[in-house]
């Protein structure tokens, strides 16, 4: 791996400098620049092949980057493998739990892999089977799980290990909306109540929206933008105040008020493009009152993550 020069900054969970990758000529990664904060979860999203990931596989030491500066849990990730090894937990997009063990056997695994003791190995496999309601289930075999359970027991065995960082690659595949929902908590809970540092890669933007912090861009091998929710969307065009009028002449009147307004005279509804700060609503709430219209609703409207998505990405297919 080429070394680059570059400060990586204290408290970071996770930090790279000029991370690439290529394979077979073409570049999968072309110098990414990252740096995710102790307990916070971070989202990275992208299109098809955008590199989301090559990105884990590179962080969690599964395969080397061609060049770039990588830390994870303040450990290099080529000259203290083992040590990074020793501090993470993936769960990949499919459940990687063995079907013929039970669920218990499946924790049981996982603690002799780490070199855990026998009665430690226990102890942790009981008390996650009960923090994710799976205890009831612990004799059976996992083959007989329902899907929504089977993903629960994949991340339950990600712990085992006590991990600081866990890496999840779209750990909602496939679940159902009320299973989705149940993961979101668990790993909103994983972050709130242990410190532990989360890196998602998802498919669903919503998902994205209601557990990251903060949240990257990938495509072409580049972040293309990165901050909070609520930064991405105010990057984004569209935003604007939508008026409900009760008759056609309050709302032919509302619209000569402002210029590019848009008016729907079968809903009574008039959209008028702006910021939708509360300066631009106080403005528009005076122009009202001082020409007699009255509306009888306001709503704001700002684009959400799929604008974002869309607008900031090449290509509009999510992985």
């Amino acid at each position: 791996m080429t070394t680059i020069t570059g400060t990586l900054g204290p408290a970071a969970a996770i930090s790279a400098v000029g991370l690439s990758k290529a394979y077979g000529g073409r570049t999968v990664l072309d110098g990414i620049d990252l740096r995710i904060p102790e307990g916070t979860v971070f989202a990275l999203l992208g299109p098809n092949g955008a590199g989301k990931t090559t990105v884990v596989e590179i962080l969690s030491t599964l395969v080397p980057a061609d060049a770039g500066v990588v830390r994870v849990a303040g450990h290099d990730v080529v000259r203290e493998a083992g040590r990074v090894r020793s501090v993470i937990g993936l769960t990949g997009q499919f459940a990687a739990v063995d079907h013929l063990l039970t669920a218990e056997e499946n924790l049981l695994l996982m603690a002799d892999l780490q070199h855990l003791g026998r009665r430690e190995g226990r102890r942790r496999a009981a008390d996650l089977l009960r923090r994710f309601d799976l205890a009831e289930f612990a004799g059976k075999p996992a083959v007989t799980l329902s899907g929504g359970m089977r993903r629960k027991l994949d991340l339950a065995m990600t712990l085992v290990g006590g991990p600081r960082v866990i890496f999840l690659d779209e750990p909602t595949t496939g679940l159902d909306p009320r299973s989705r929902r149940t993961m979101w908590e668990l790993i909103e809970g994983l972050v709130q109540d242990q410190g532990v540092t989360v890196l998602l890669t998802t498919q669903y933007l919503e998902e994205a929206d209601r557990l990251a912090g903060r949240i990257a861009l990938l495509d072409g091998g580049r972040i293309v933008a990165e901050g909070t929710a609520a930064e991405l969307k105010r990057r984004i065009p569209g935003g604007h105040l939508r008026l409900h009028f009760c008759g056609p002449a309050e709302l032919a009147a509302a619209a000569a008020l402002f210029d590019y307004a848009a008016a729907d005279t079968e809903a009574l509804t008039l959209s008028i493009p702006g910021d939708n700060s509360i300066v631009t609503v106080k403005a528009v709430l005076d122009a009202l009152d001082n020409a007699a219209v009255r509306a009888e609703s306001l709503t704001v409207h700002t684009p959400d993550l799929d604008d974002v998505f869309l607008t900031l990405t090449a290509r509009g297919d999510v992985r």
